[in-house]
């Protein structure tokens, strides 16, 4: 499998879009995203008239593949280090097609995994230390603004960071914009009914009345922008400004109705009600909670403090697995955890880590000098799929040989200067080195998850539509279905219920607002958006209409969700994927007029 290009003409990724690289197109014409099939059956070719559209490279004869997919400028892939395409057409024998499907299928549940595990035990911990250095922590005394301020932003982006960066990777290439409303779309559905029904079939309770109905409201009305923008095939940069500026808004409606219900609480107005969402005391939730890299805590202490060795400690923090914990998981766990033991150990050596709920901070001084070298060198060897790290200052010494010596001589005076036991005042400044290398892993990730699911549809004959409510929404779901789900097993159905739409709010509204928003430049302020497929307006339509049904529904049972209501959910997505996957295969079709 050959790797991809990594050129300074290499194509857009997060960071190429980051750098101003948004492709070749002429002054005034808008930036083409198609939605639907890369290019329908017997039409041009989206952008190259010269070449055939690659989605058709399966109509020909076995022996051509390999010729077709290098010929074609439609097949190649943008950005990524990896050439799945070349891969499967070229590498792999026509007969052994099965086998690198297989392994394909296999990379793709790892790269979605790669995305849970760098969010969640990397990027949210960092995210919430610099969001506690700058004075906006739920720990701090003046909680009736900061609780919900730090629930609506740091949280909610620590945790839709693999949606909002599959779908900002994605909104940068024109042939997978499909994979990103998909996705979006999707995910919303996915959550909605089935996510939400699954909580109410595990653990039948009362939901809160004002915040389910507030979150519906803006989820309903950021639905049916995108629907508006999907109709007039367009979308400029006041729309995608206001995407941004939606979500703002709800970030100050959810504090100011916090602030004014709490401050009728302290003066007796209003007793606490059923809207609002139960809380777990601090034993409960360190108990329950899964987010703060647990996994790398010292989980017994000595009775008499001892000072450790530096090679100690070294040892001990880039060790991903607790011997106590091992003992106590069931099998299925450690089959899990041996296949995410290579790749937490390369996020533990590249990415520091600094945790405001320990004494120390997460201080390791010997990694964290470490962190000083490999974190600096991952990004600008990620950049751009590597493109700006390989670059040859002068035509003679490399951008990544200058940064390995400029890290390695801040790394050997951070050594000599700090002491195991005591972090230096400057310990913050990892919090934003390890925000920068866990962004860029993800994106990373990101990048190489849209690639191979591209190429899955090739090979398949799918479009990026199917495939970004399919895999590519059930894979960045998975997560939060999970972690609901147990949250509302151990008692907490409304609190699990009531981030069911909290949390897509800020996927829809940032994800395709930031992914259009930096797909715009100076000269070009139109993103063009093509929905030629059935298939987007099924999935627009059925979200809306799963929010309805709840909108209604909802208060019409006196906001009491039982299990009648969670098996609607379920079957109502069951029914949805049934007409989506009959549309996709064209068994459901408009009829030509």
């Amino acid at each position: 499998m050959g790797p991809g290009a990594v050129g300074p003409a290499g194509a857009l990724s997060l960071a190429g879009v980051l750098a101003g690289d948004s492709g070749a197109q002429p002054a005034g014409t808008p930036l083409p995203l198609d939605l639907g099939r890369m290019v329908p059956p017997g039409g041009d070719a989206l952008s190259h008239d010269q070449g055939l559209d690659c989605w058709e490279v399966r109509k020909h004869n076995s022996s051509e593949w390999c010729r077709f997919i290098r010929s074609n400028p439609d097949c190649r892939l943008e950005g990524g280090f990896l050439d799945y395409l070349e891969g499967v057409f070229c590498v792999f024998p026509p007969r052994l097609l099965p086998l690198a499907i297989t392994l394909y299928a296999l990379w793709l549940l790892y790269l979605f995994i790669i995305l849970g595990v760098t969010a969640e035990k990397f990027f949210c911990p960092n995210l919430s230390a610099i969001s506690t250095n700058l004075k906006l922590s739920h720990n701090v005394a003046v909680v009736s603004l900061t609780s919900p301020l730090h629930g609506v932003t740091f949280l909610a982006f620590g945790n839709g960071a693999p949606d909002v960066f599959s779908a900002v990777v994605a909104f940068s290439d024109p042939r997978t914009a499909g994979l990103a409303i998909g996705a979006v779309f999707g995910a919303g559905v996915f959550v909605t009914t089935v996510l939400a029904g699954g909580i109410a079939l595990v653990k039948p309770f009362t939901a809160a009345s004002r915040p389910f109905l507030r979150d519906v409201i803006f989820y309903m009305v950021a639905v049916f922008l995108t629907f508006m923008v999907l109709y007039f095939g367009r979308i400029t940069l006041g729309e995608a400004l206001g995407y941004l500026g939606l979500y703002v808004f709800y970030v100050f409606t959810v504090v100011l109705c916090t602030c004014i219900h709490r401050r009728q609480r302290e003066e007796g107005l209003a007793p606490p009600g059923p809207w609002e969402p139960e809380m777990p005391t601090d034993a409960e939730e360190q108990e329950s909670s899964g987010t703060n890299s647990g996994d790398y805590s010292e989980e017994y202490r000595p009775l008499l403090p001892s000072r450790e060795t530096s090679l100690r400690i070294l040892t001990t923090a880039l060790s991903p697995l607790d011997y106590h914990k091992w003992r106590r998981k069931p099998w299925y766990w450690r089959l899990f955890k041996v296949f995410r033991v290579p790749m937490e150990l390369v996020l533990l050596l590249t990415v520091p880590v600094v945790d405001p709920d320990k004494d120390d901070l997460n201080w390791k001084r010997p990694l964290n000098c470490l962190h000083i070298l490999t974190s600096p060198l991952l990004c600008v060897l990620t950049l751009k799929s590597g493109a700006y790290g390989l670059y040859l200052i002068q035509g003679i010494f490399p951008v990544w040989g200058l940064v390995t010596l400029v890290g390695s001589v801040l790394a050997i005076i951070t050594f000599i200067t700090t002491s195991n036991e005591e972090p230096p005042k400057y310990h913050w400044v990892f919090a934003f080195l390890g925000f920068l290398a866990s962004a860029m892993w993800i994106n990373a990730a990101a990048t190489e998850l849209v690639n191979i699911l591209r190429t899955l549809g090739i090979i398949f004959q799918l479009s990026n539509t199917v495939l970004g409510l399919t895999l590519l929404a059930w894979g960045n779901s998975i997560g939060d279905t999970f972690s609901d789900l147990t949250m509302a097993r151990q008692g907490y159905p409304r609190m699990a219920f009531s981030a069911c739409f909290g949390g897509i709010i800020f996927n829809i509204l940032v994800g395709v607002g930031l992914g259009c928003l930096l797909q715009m430049t100076s000269s070009q302020l139109v993103v063009k958006l093509e929905p030629d497929s059935l298939l987007v307006w099924i999935l627009a339509g059925a979200l809306g209409l799963s929010l309805v049904f709840s909108f209604v529904s909802v208060p019409a049972q006196c906001f009491q969700l039982g299990k009648a209501y969670g098996v609607c959910l379920i079957l109502y997505y069951l029914a949805f994927l049934c007409v989506a996957l009959l549309t996709e295969f064209r068994v459901i079709r408009l009829s030509a007029i």
